[in-house]
């Protein structure tokens, strides 16, 4: 039989190394690897060639951690994600606050904390730039939000406002809130903010798409699907893409574990679980966030937090789920099969989830499940060797591991030198021989896994300028690849991808060049050509 699309004339990367040079695709599958010679008589008058001239052809980047529709959201609404300095996000909230008057809140997000003194801009700038109306702007991370006067003043909030009990309402010396919001203060204001409508969602869903296409990635799992701090819940927007055929990725739904309940919504998420499962939409796992993260203080620690002087303080960060009840969860959730995928930052938290899981084997024994933790900034040396033991997977955000004003500004200085130490241990993990995979927290950061993919290799960030940042943590080029590709794929129970082989799904990415033929400093030089889901071409850059 003839292929129906054809590759040759370039490296393509199998799980046997970089020998092959040719691919065929029949329908949706790669139907033979080899060299060109062997595969050229697969060539039909209707197939399709494409000549990579050099190009490295892999399996579709996989996105172990990513939040698409916030994100579409976010790019539809005030976009701060590419603002540095409080001069520029001042002016870029300005921008779009006077480009629509017409909007009753201005909302969006994106900023970053280090481009304000102590990560906490005030209220007052941006009543500076919006006097009249709410606003409503989630940081970079998610983790907390800046707000106006007009939007204290709706959601009643004065200086005798209690914290809520899973979050901070920051506040200046007279006790007076200063106008951010960290973790569930959050929803304070955030209840309050519109939300988007349903075409809103799916138009925001399909655009997302189509940037994490441009990027060679074919497949996510979405880390939160539900209600949480006011944030559009995409179940509905995926299931309406799925049924109309324009959901072109495969993805994994997250569902969200309500961190003010306990086991009794575990029914619940039975029935979302099979209500909201459709073609290539599946919700097979629970999201439960078990801390918060280091810039604010919020990420659980087991021991406490330093001061600017260096001192200890009382403050070991917050633990959204009870630890003593968390074994019982995840045992539960992980007899009834469901994957649990955890937002574990600090070494507490992780260790908190390698024991719930440890409980789950012991009392369900061996299953496929597949849990896997997120983020892992902080992990004690001690809990390095249980990830491969307990066959939990470490989703790494590599794009994270690197000096950065945010790093060194607002997290190594409240760590100190030993815990500043243990972050982000890819190499330490690799060589215990626990399974990585990894993905982006889009719009936390850049989704492109060529900029993660840089950082894991170098430990320095693509632009440069700064110091290694822990080299012993440097994983290789082939390591970092296949967490994008066969350890993502993993962890969404994709097992006919993330490897290109006879008889997987024909979800490949062209490069436009071979990153295993440059120096390591180049690689987040390389860019996506082109981008195929079951054989079908879903993205060409521009000229290809």
């Amino acid at each position: 039989m003839y292929a129906d699309l054809l590759f040759t004339g370039g490296p393509v990367l199998t799980p046997e190394g970089r020998t092959a040079t040719a691919v065929a695709v029949t329908g949706d599958r790669v139907t033979a690897v080899g060299g060109e010679a062997e595969l050229r008589e697969l060539a039909g008058p209707r197939t399709e060639v494409v000549d990579l001239a050099g190009r490295l052809l892999l399996p579709g980047f996989q996105d172990a951690h990513v939040h698409p529709l916030p994100a579409g959201m976010e790019l539809m609404q005030c976009d701060l994600s590419g603002t540095r300095t409080a001069e520029d996000t001042l002016a870029a909230v300005r921008a779009y606050a006077d480009a629509h008057p017409e909007r009753e809140w201005i909302t969006g997000g994106g900023w970053s904390m280090e481009a304000f003194e102590g990560g906490t801009p005030t209220k007052e700038l941006l009543d500076s730039v919006v006097p009249d109306r709410p606003v409503y702007l989630p940081n970079r991370d998610h983790h907390g939000a800046w707000v106006n006067s007009r939007a204290l003043e709706l959601a009643g909030i004065t200086a005798t406002t209690p914290d809520p009990a899973d979050g901070r309402i920051d506040r200046d010396a007279a006790g007076e809130p200063r106008g951010t919001l960290q973790e569930g203060a959050m929803q304070l204001v955030g209840r309050l903010a519109p939300t988007g409508s349903a075409a809103d969602r799916l138009a925001a869903l399909l655009h997302a798409q189509r940037h994490l296409h441009s990027l060679g990635i074919t497949a996510w799992q979405d880390a939160l699907v539900g209600d949480f701090l006011g944030m559009d819940d995409p179940s509905q927007a995926y299931l309406a893409a799925a049924r109309a055929g324009s959901l072109t990725a495969r993805v994994v739904g997250a569902l969200w574990w309500d961190r003010e309940r306990g086991a009794e919504q575990i029914p619940e998420l039975v029935a979302r679980r099979e209500e909201l499962s459709h073609g290539r939409f599946r919700a097979g796992s629970v999201k439960l966030m078990l801390d918060g993260v280091a810039e604010t203080g919020t990420a659980a620690l087991l021991e406490p937090y330093l001061d600017p002087c260096g001192c200890v303080t009382a403050n070991r960060g917050t633990s959204f789920i009870d630890a003593g009840q968390l074994p019982k969860y995840v045992t539960e959730l992980d007899a009834l099969g469901f994957q649990c995928h955890f937002h574990a930052l600090g070494d507490r938290a992780v260790r908190d989830a390698l024991d719930a899981i440890e409980a789950a084997r012991a009392a369900n024994g061996p299953s496929d499940t597949r849990p896997h933790l997120a983020h892992l900034q902080v992990v004690h040396p001690d809990d390095v060797a249980r990830f491969a033991r307990l066959g939990a997977t470490a989703n790494i955000q590599p794009l994270w591991a690197a000096h950065e004003p945010q790093m060194d500004e607002l997290t190594i200085p409240f760590l100190g030198p030993e815990r500043a130490a243990w972050q982000y241990p890819f190499g330490a993990l690799l060589r215990s021989g626990a399974r990585l995979a990894a993905g982006s927290d889009w719009p936390v950061s850049s989704a492109d896994p060529l900029q993660g993919i840089h950082v894991a290799v170098n430990r320095v960030q693509p632009e440069g300028g700064a110091p290694v940042f822990l080299p012993g943590e440097r994983i290789g080029l082939t390591d970092a690849f296949t967490a994008y590709t066969a350890g993502a794929a993993y962890v969404n129970h994709l097992d006919d991808t993330g490897a290109v082989r006879v008889g997987a799904l024909a979800d490949l990415v062209v490069l436009d060049r071979d990153p295993f033929a440059a120096a390591p400093e180049a690689i987040a030089e390389t860019t996506v050509a082109l981008t195929y889901v079951g054989g079908e071409r879903v993205y060409a850059a521009s000229g290809v």
